[in-house]
């Protein structure tokens, strides 16, 4: 995984300010160096400047970026983010047509797939990517986005520059572009956030690449195209053969994303997504003689203050211990303690540039440090949830119901924070309905699809495109904070696309929660851990933590130059401050509750606060 960076402009000639323009993509590269900090690279075209900071993991030697090529007297320039699973198959392909290959990475395989196919060349793609191409011949920028949003990829335009980068901060270096937060910005933040709408940036005139879509600046401006999108059709097969066909999808996904020149793990938490992922991964190292590591998460202290809940329903080490010991991996656990979990809310938000998770982002930040100390790449069981139906709201009467994001059904939980005037300015519930309708209106219908089918295929659509991007982006910015590239197997394209026409009667078998993938595991797990019961992501219980950030949030609340206090009623959080959190009401997900209410507010002040961020409403 790399960082990529850059501007352009094709009614521009920037040959004589070449040496200056290549100063200040450089500059822009160097915010991205945690996503890469192996080398460095910047090119500078007559219409574009490109820098890209480098994770070596394929072809070490050969892989540098910028890399050009030269096809029909045309030179053609990629900065490219991510990994392509079908390479192999691509270059084959592209050698059969007469292309000659001088290294042995897929970031040259890419580019001449895009000099073949142009355009149309994301649609070949198997993998996890954002890239940009300067394209001589079209006197244009061809900007990539994988088809859910694995990598990540924004862009402004300032003046008649395109400038674009993998995260903001990137972009905040280029003159003139300055971190100002508008009503619709604000409303994503209060409203919206964790998650994040496609397509927006946050900030006043940032947005993103959507994922499944492509982009092209030149003469004419800048236009996007969506390259792939979820549709709905019958589902042909039997449940049997859909159980076989799934169990060759996840293996065939699992195996090709091995593929690394650098060493490389797996999470392993003990519970189905990820036993299925390391147990497939164990059987290929032992096939070549090697040992898989793995690793599981806890946090200081949860063995004395662990509560089992209907979220959680018990503890992952014993789970990840016998899995580790089934496979033959070599196992360490990794631990949290309360205040590093505390300290690192705000590298979390310098990962992301903007306010997350809370502490299921800095934790995971934490982890994914300890991790790169011995490994380049991970494997993760991230997606399947989405996937093949795991949460709570698939299932429960409420959300199937209900009229609005099933993961965050009661925004007064957040509304009874704010000032008066700043509810009344930003009208959240009206913002948040609106976003859901907008994507309700997308969901691809099904002719004579019964009621009921075409409510779980909105909640299933629903999942796919807000909940699993952000946890997707969560996991891209925490672990290339920590220069790690980890993987999802299950948001294989291939698989998402068959699961989400599958009918729920397949998807839960006799009421067996995510009974498809259980089924199609058989061969790979013990009986015991193929059916034990979905725990999510392990979280602190130690009170302690939430001492740590009550204490911390009355002194932001204490200090009225705090820019917290600008937005928030100082009685409504000294209320939240004096009474007892409420872990079993999350109001976002299944593990933001009370504690991670005041985390969030935390990470809104440092944000508002680091960034010097202007508000406009």
């Amino acid at each position: 995984m790399c960082g990529i960076a850059g501007f352009c402009n094709y009614s521009e000639d920037f040959t004589e300010e070449a040496p200056f323009l290549g100063q200040l993509v450089r500059r822009m590269g160097n915010t991205l160096r945690h996503r890469g900090p192996d080398e460095n690279g910047v090119f500078v075209s007559n219409h574009a400047a490109f820098a890209h900071q480098r994770l070596a993991v394929i072809d070490l030697e050969g892989g540098k970026q910028p890399m050009t090529a030269y096809s029909g007297g045309y030179r053609y320039t990629i900065v490219y983010n991510g990994e392509l699973y079908n390479g192999g198959e691509l270059r084959r392909e592209m050698e059969s047509v007469g292309y000659v290959f001088e290294t042995t990475s897929d970031t040259e395989v890419l580019l001449k797939c895009y000099i073949h196919y142009g355009s149309e060349c994301p649609k070949k793609l198997n993998g996890i990517f954002a890239f940009a191409v300067d394209d001589e011949r079209r006197n244009r920028c061809f900007l990539c986005r994988d088809r859910f949003g694995v990598k990540p990829l924004f862009y402004t335009v300032s003046g008649d520059r395109l400038v674009f980068g993998s995260e903001v901060k990137a972009l905040l270096q280029y003159p003139g572009i300055n971190p100002v937060l508008d009503r619709q910005g604000l409303c994503e933040i209060l409203g919206i956030g964790p998650a994040r709408t496609a397509g927006t940036g946050i900030f006043k005139d940032i947005f993103e690449i959507k994922p499944g879509y492509s982009a092209i600046y030149d003469r004419d401006g800048f236009s996007t195209n969506p390259y792939f999108q979820l549709q709905s059709y019958e589902h042909p097969d039997s449940y049997e053969d859909t159980v076989s066909h799934v169990r060759y999808l996840v293996e065939d996904a699992v195996t090709r994303q091995l593929v690394s020149d650098v060493p490389l793990c797996t999470f392993l938490s003990g519970g189905l997504d990820s036993s299925v992922i390391t147990s497939i991964a164990a059987r290929r190292y032992r096939e070549s003689g090697q040992i898989l590591s793995t690793y599981s998460f806890e946090f200081t202290g949860n063995d004395r203050y662990f509560k089992p809940s209907a979220f959680q329903p018990d503890a992952d080490d014993p789970w990840a211990a016998k899995m580790a010991e089934y496979c033959g991996t070599d196992h360490t656990v990794l631990k949290c303690d309360n205040l590093s979990q505390a300290d690192k809310l705000y590298d979390a938000v310098d990962a992301k540039d903007m306010p997350g998770m809370a502490d299921v982002d800095s934790s995971l930040l934490h982890f994914c440090r300890l991790i790169k100390k011995e490994h380049v790449v991970a494997v993760s069981g991230e997606c399947a949830d989405e996937i093949f139906g795991g949460y709570p709201w698939f299932h429960k009467k409420e959300a199937f119901e209900g009229h609005c994001f099933p993961w965050s059904p009661d925004l007064s939980v957040r509304t009874d924070l704010f000032k008066p005037e700043i509810n009344d300015a930003l009208d959240l519930e009206a913002y948040v309905n609106q976003r859901y309708e907008e994507s309700i209106a997308e969901v691809p219908k099904l002719e004579n699809e019964s009621p009921q089918e075409a409510r779980r295929r909105e909640i299933s659509y629903l999942n796919i495109k807000w909940f699993m991007s952000t946890l997707l982006d969560r996991k891209d910015r925490m672990s290339m904070a920590s220069g790690l590239e980890v993987r999802v197997p299950y948001a294989d394209h291939r698989i998402v696309e068959y699961v989400f026409n599958a009918p729920w009667s397949y998807k839960c078998p006799d009421g067996v929660v995510k009974g498809l993938l259980r089924d199609a595991a058989r061969p790979w797990l013990p009986e015991d851990v193929r059916m034990r019961r979905k725990s999510p992501y392990p979280k602190t219980h130690n009170p302690a933590y939430e001492r740590i950030l009550r204490r911390r949030l009355d002194l932001v609340m204490k200090d009225r130059e705090e820019p917290l206090n600008t937005l928030v009623n100082p009685a409504a959080v000294e209320r939240m401050l004096a009474e007892k959190s409420d872990y079993g009401r999350p109001w976002f997900g299944q593990l933001m509750a009370g504690p991670q209410m005041m985390a969030y507010l935390l990470q809104i002040n440092y944000w508002l606060k680091t960034y010097e961020i202007e508000i406009e409403l």
